[in-house]
């Protein structure tokens, strides 16, 4: 039994030079349905504020948002306000993204391609940059030069390359965990398929738990990048003292 892990139909742009000529079509599709999962979802939600009668949604739902807002407001104090529907945005997105592809039918979650992770770190890690940018100019960079100088100075290169690691790590970070989950399920496809026994016909029951696995480890790996999100945020929206 062969199995392609990674492999994607695409879709090619013509007007495009390579290799920014092909779009991962499985993925782009399904990105644009979680899109339209959460903004239906939520706008059902929204349209019974104020509530009348509380239901398990919508008290679930309340209780991530009460609590991502708590977080926020913690970790970045007043100058965070601003940032909380973004950040609810970020969890809630990645979260059903990651999620999606546990679904029957539907196929690959888009955090298990590369491209879609690497576009939510960019777009993380370019908001942290002209965040801070905007509050401090180009000498928001100088929290990269560490006190005192005298050890700063020759630390500077390992911060430049921690700086620009970050969203690199973030994106990897995303879709190893997310692609793991994926490979799983197909190595217990194919020991069924392969008809090896007991071996096999102990993996029939495998499905249930890599599901439950994946389940949990979407909702930890969406919640860890908005964690580390906040976490970026502090240097560019703190107060100098």
């Amino acid at each position: 039994m062969h199995e392609t892990i990674g492999d994607h139909p695409l879709w090619h742009v013509p007007f495009l030079p390579a290799p920014f000529n092909t779009v991962h079509s499985d993925t782009v599709l399904i990105t644009w349905l979680a899109m339209a999962i959460v903004l239906v979802s939520l706008g059902l939600l929204a349209r019974v504020y104020p509530v009348t009668q509380l239901s398990k949604r919508y008290t679930l739902l309340e209780l991530v948002v009460s609590w991502l807002s708590n977080q926020v407001e913690t970790i970045l104090g007043k100058n965070g306000v601003p940032f909380v529907p973004f950040i609810i945005s970020l969890f809630l997105f990645i979260f059903v993204l990651n999620e999606i592809g546990v679904v029957p039918f539907v196929g690959k979650s888009p955090t298990a391609d590369l491209n879609t992770t690497a576009a939510l770190a960019l777009f993380a890690i370019g908001l942290v940059w002209g965040v801070g940018v905007y509050r401090k100019g180009l000498g928001y960079f100088g929290h990269l030069v560490i006190k005192p100088y005298a050890l700063g100075i020759p630390m500077l290169p390992i911060m430049i390359v921690d700086e620009l690691a970050r969203p690199v790590t973030l994106a990897m970070r995303l879709f190893g965990n997310i692609f793991a989950g994926e490979v799983l399920l197909l190595v217990v496809a194919a020991v069924i398929a392969a008809h090896l026994g007991a071996l096999s016909l102990a993996a029939n029951v495998a499905p249930i738990a890599v599901f439950a696995f994946n389940l949990i480890i979407g909702a930890i790996q969406a919640l860890v990048f908005t964690l580390l999100t906040i976490a970026y945020l502090i240097a560019p929206t703190s107060d100098e003292h």
